[in-house]
């Protein structure tokens, strides 16, 4: 396999050429639409024979997750995939998961709901994502990809920052993304680690080999209320510390622009031809699109809104992206929403049209 190949393919396709080249260590998932073709992909790669990743479909989307839980925990580079309502039945496993600080990636592809709902594309998961959708007080790093090209890119940065903060981290992507196809650069391939480069990079996991030290214990668990509040405490710090150095956006046409879109994911590709169509007509429009979207650049965002007119929050939901925003710009100027459900994707008209009618 060249180092570097331009291809032409799917999103879902993407995540998994870029697993195998990222030195996964394993991948457990579990099929569902419209993510399936990252397992699919997976198997006709047949990484085992050549890089020895694993590859298994699990029973279900609770093994998948535990899984993840038992090789992240022995500093294994892990991932998984799924659509909305299969990361809703990981949620326990990815609440343990960062109550134990033990990395490793998850994939969803969202489709819409609530409940079972629709195939179609959908960015209904964002709460769940950014608030931790499982028990207690903790966060996972979520990248949102709006590009075949960054649904590739986003594999390896999504598990280095699994590993360097020892949190799970998450892809929140969308049938949009995962189907379309593009040209994507795929990265050129990383050796998966030696069993001593393991134990070297990661002394906290449990690898079997303690070699005269005290095994490693992981757990989320913890009966006593002080200490149980010492970890979280640490928790807490740790997310600053993510907060601080992590966030990651981007700014379309943002200089000269009174009013502002910001969307993320497949919402953000739309708002871009909005953005076109709008100053078109003369309106000085911009997009703000976060790439992370915990953590969220609020600090950002706050201050590219001094000077403008109104923020415009498109999303493909009924409104959830749009409370960080206002929280963000702490009521300095008007923020309106616009989404379509049910698996409608919003056209760029439709976005100058709700500008002009909330905004102007």
């Amino acid at each position: 396999m060249a180092e570097r190949e331009v291809r032409l393919m799917k999103g879902n396709e993407a995540i998994a050429h870029a697993a195998v080249r990222a030195g996964i260590d394993g991948y457990f998932g579990y099929p569902i639409t419209p993510q399936s073709e990252i397992i699919e992909t997976l198997a006709q790669l047949r990484p085992w024979e050549t890089t020895g990743m694993v590859v298994l479909q699990a029973e279900s989307e609770v093994a998948s997750i535990n899984m993840l839980y038992g090789g992240g925990g022995s500093g294994k580079r892990v991932m998984t995939s799924s659509s909305s309502p299969g990361v809703a039945l990981m949620q326990e496993g990815i609440s343990y998961m960062a109550g134990a600080e033990i990395p490793g990636l998850i994939v969803n592809v969202q489709r819409g709901g609530p409940g079972l709902g629709t195939i179609q594309p959908s960015q209904g998961d964002y709460f769940q994502s950014t608030r931790g959708g499982g028990n207690g007080d903790y966060n996972v790093i979520v990248l949102a990809p709006n590009s075949v090209q960054e649904m590739a890119d986003f594999v390896d940065l999504a598990m280095n920052l699994a590993f360097k903060y020892r949190n799970p981290a998450m892809i929140l992507s969308d049938g949009v993304i995962g189907q379309m196809m593009e040209k994507v650069v795929l990265p050129p391939m990383k050796p998966r680690r030696t069993e001593e480069e393991i134990i070297k990079e990661c002394p906290w996991a449990s690898t079997g080999r303690t070699r005269g030290r005290e095994p490693n214990i992981i757990t989320s668990l913890e009966l006593r209320p002080e200490l149980m509040e010492e970890k979280n405490k640490a928790l807490q710090a740790k997310y600053k510390e993510i907060r601080n150095n992590e966030v990651r956006f981007e700014t379309l046409h943002t200089d000269d622009a009174e009013y502002v879109f910001v969307a993320f994911g497949s919402a953000a590709r739309v708002a871009e031809k909005a953005v076109e169509l709008a100053r078109e007509e003369g309106i000085r429009v911009g997009l703000f699109r976060p790439i992370t979207l915990w953590p969220f650049p609020e600090r950002q965002l706050a201050n590219l809104a001094q000077d403008k007119k109104g923020l415009l929050v498109v999303e493909m939901n009924a409104g959830q992206m749009v409370q960080d925003v206002r929280l963000a710009v702490e009521g300095s100027l008007p923020v309106a929403h616009f989404g379509r459900q049910g698996g409608i994707v919003p056209e760029p008209e439709e976005i100058v049209k709700a500008l002009k009618e909330k905004l102007q």
